[in-house]
């Protein structure tokens, strides 16, 4: 039996350029499509993804709720890219001068 080793994927998440979307972007090696599995509710998402001898997984807390039943993820070139609307977008940020 070979084994198999558990790994924490890559992941960047940001808000998109108007501030209204969460962008997700999880980078999985090698990975098919039909093997990953991505759970997401108001307050955090959860990645699963195995290919021979790896198991990606993890868990990851979101700051800003988020509507969960609006989400969108495509998955090409072994990045899983993720949408998803803030439930309040990020309409007053003030912008904080650096000294």
């Amino acid at each position: 039996m070979a084994d198999t080793m558990n790994v924490l994927p890559s992941i960047c998440a940001y808000p998109d350029d108007k501030c209204e979307n969460l962008q997700i972007e999880v980078v999985l090696p090698g990975v098919e499509k039909k093997d990953i599995s991505f759970k997401i509710s108001e307050s955090g998402f959860y990645v699963k993804a195995t290919k021979e001898g790896v198991n990606y997984k993890g868990s990851y807390s979101i700051d800003c709720s988020v509507m969960p039943e609006k989400t969108v993820a495509t998955y090409s070139n072994g990045i899983l890219k993720v949408t998803v609307p803030y439930q309040q977008p990020l309409e007053k940020l003030v912008d904080v001068k650096i000294e």
